[in-house]
C-alpha cells in the first residue's frame, strides 16, 4: 500500500533481460533500511526489491519485472537513464497525504497538453477508454506513482494541475506532450463500479 506522495527520483543504472527483465535502481534511500522483498512503487508499479547494495558512495537496488508488467506499463520502455517516481510502501504511523495507491496500474495514459497556469503546469491526459468510467472531476487518480487531483473530465481527457514543489520532486517537471504515463484508479471508484456492473 502507498500514499502517492514521491519520496525520491530513482535513476536506472543497469537492464538485464531474462525471463524476466531485471532493473538496477539508484537511489538517495538508505538501503540498510531496506529489507529484501520489500515492495517499492516505480513511477506507480509496485515491484519487489530482489537486491541491494552501496558502492563508491552510491545506493541501489535491483528489482524484476514480469511480462505482464511490462506489456501493461510503461516498464517495457524503460532503459539505462530512466528517471522513476519511487515511493516506499506505508508503514502503520505514517502520515497520509495523498490516498490509498495499490501500485497496481491499471494501463497506460498519454499527456496531450502542458502549459503555464499561474506558477503551475496544466496537464490534460487521454486515458484508455475502459478507465475512463472510473475518472471523475474532483476525484483521485495516479500518474506514474503520483496522487493527483481530477480538475475536469471531457471524453477520454481530463485534466490535472502540478503544482511547482511536485514539478520539481518529480518526473512530471520534465515530462512532455506525447509522454506515457503509468495510471490507477481510484480503488474505490473501481470497486464500485464492479458492483454496479455485476447488478445489471
Amino acid at each position: 500500500m502507498f500514499t502517492g506522495i514521491i519520496t525520491d527520483k530513482g535513476r536506472i543504472r543497469a537492464v538485464t533481460k531474462a525471463g524476466d527483465t531485471r532493473f538496477e535502481v539508484e537511489t538517495i534511500y538508505d538501503v540498510d533500511s531496506i529489507d529484501m522483498g520489500a515492495s517499492i512503487a516505480h513511477s506507480g508499479v509496485c515491484l519487489t526489491v530482489v537486491e541491494k547494495a552501496c558502492e563508491n558512495g552510491q545506493n541501489w537496488f535491483a528489482v524484476e519485472a514480469s511480462e505482464e508488467t511490462l506489456s501493461l506499463t510503461t516498464a517495457r520502455n524503460w532503459d539505462v537513464g530512466t528517471v522513476l517516481n519511487l515511493e516506499r510502501a506505508l508503514k502503520m504511523g505514517d502520515e497520509l497525504g495523498g490516498h490509498f495507491v495499490l501500485g497496481h496500474v491499471d494501463g497506460v495514459a498519454e499527456i496531450t497538453m502542458k502549459k503555464p497556469e499561474g506558477d503551475s503546469l496544466r496537464f490534460q491526459f487521454r486515458a484508455p477508454e475502459e478507465l475512463r468510467k472510473y475518472i471523475a472531476a474532483k476525484g483521485s487518480v495516479v500518474l506514474n506513482g503520483v496522487s493527483l487531483t481530477v480538475n475536469e473530465v471531457e471524453g477520454d481527457v481530463f485534466g490535472v494541475n502540478i503544482i511547482p514543489h511536485t514539478a520539481q520532486e518529480t518526473t512530471f517537471g520534465a515530462s512532455q506532450v506525447g509522454d506515457q504515463v503509468n495510471i490507477e484508479v481510484d480503488a474505490l471508484a473501481r470497486y464500485v463500479g464492479q458492483l454496479l456492473a455485476a447488478r445489471d
